[in-house]
C-alpha cells in the first residue's frame, strides 16, 4: 500500500494526513475485492524497515491503526471477513497489540474471506524464524523440505498469492512475501494507495486474467 506520503505531499498536506487517507481506503478496496469473489487478500501495512522512519511518523501511524482497528473490526466481522496478523508484535506497543488480537479473535471463525494484515513483517526475517523454529524442534537436515518450511512462515494454511498489486509506481518487491510469491504474478500501477478504487482493481484483475501461468512449463505446454 505504497504512496501515502507523497499523495500527501502533492496536496501540501503533512505526512500523516497521507497515512490516514490510506487507512480510510482500506474499507473500499476490501470491498472491491470481495465484489470479484477474491478468497484471500493481504495488506502490507508496516513492514520492519518503516522502523527506520522518523519516530513521530510511527508513532502517528500507530495511533491511526488503533483508531482504524477499533473502528472496521465490528463491520468486517458483520462481513463475515476472518483477520488474520502476518509478522512480529516485536517493539510494537502493547496497545496496539490488543487492539489487533482482539480482531483476530472476534473474527477468527468467519469464512467469506480471509484479511491478512502484514504488520511489523519482512520477509526474510519470516523465513529466519521458520529455520529457528525447525531448528529448535530437532529436525534433521532430511526432514527439512519446502512443506515443512511453509508450516512454520506466518502464513501456514494459507494459499500463496496468484497476484501481487504494488501502488505507487514501484516496481521492487520491498521484503514482502518473498518464500510466498515465488510464482505470483505482479501488477504495478502508478495510483498512491489512497487513490487506489475500483477502477484500479479492475484493472489489475483484468491484466492478471491475460497472464498465462506456466510454473516454469513451456510456452506450447
Amino acid at each position: 500500500m505504497d504512496g501515502n506520503s507523497r499523495w500527501a505531499k502533492r496536496r501540501h498536506l503533512p505526512t500523516l494526513a497521507g497515512h490516514r487517507a490510506g487507512t480510510e481506503n482500506i474499507r473500499k478496496v476490501i470491498q472491491g475485492f470481495a465484489d470479484h469473489g477474491v478468497k484471500c487478500l493481504t495488506l502490507f501495512a508496516f513492514s520492519t524497515e518503516n522502523w527506520n522512519r522518523p519516530a513521530d511518523e510511527v508513532s502517528g501511524l500507530f495511533g491511526i491503526l488503533v483508531e482504524v482497528v477499533g473502528r472496521e473490526t465490528q463491520e468486517l466481522h458483520r462481513r463475515g471477513v476472518q483477520v488474520r496478523h502476518i509478522g512480529s508484535f516485536e517493539n510494537v506497543p502493547q496497545h496496539l497489540q490488543d487492539a489487533i488480537l482482539r480482531g483476530v479473535d472476534l473474527t477468527k471463525d468467519n469464512d467469506r474471506m480471509t484479511l491478512c494484515i502484514a504488520f511489523n513483517y519482512g520477509g526474510r526475517k519470516e523465513i529466519v524464524e521458520a529455520v529457528r523454529s525447525l531448528v529448535r524442534d530437532g529436525l534433521t537436515a532430511d526432514q527439512i523440505d519446502e512443506a515443512a518450511i511453509g508450516s512454520r512462515l506466518y502464513t501456514a494454511g494459507l494459499p500463496d498469492p496468484d497476484l501481487i498489486i504494488r501502488t505507487g509506481g514501484e516496481m521492487r518487491l520491498s521484503n514482502y512475501l518473498i518464500w510466498q510469491a515465488a510464482y505470483a504474478e505482479y501488477y504495478a500501477t502508478e495510483a498512491f494507495w489512497p487513490d487506489f478504487g475500483p477502477k484500479e482493481i479492475d484493472l489489475a484483475l483484468q491484466a492478471y486474467g491475460q497472464r498465462q501461468r506456466r510454473f516454469g512449463g513451456r510456452d506450447d505446454a
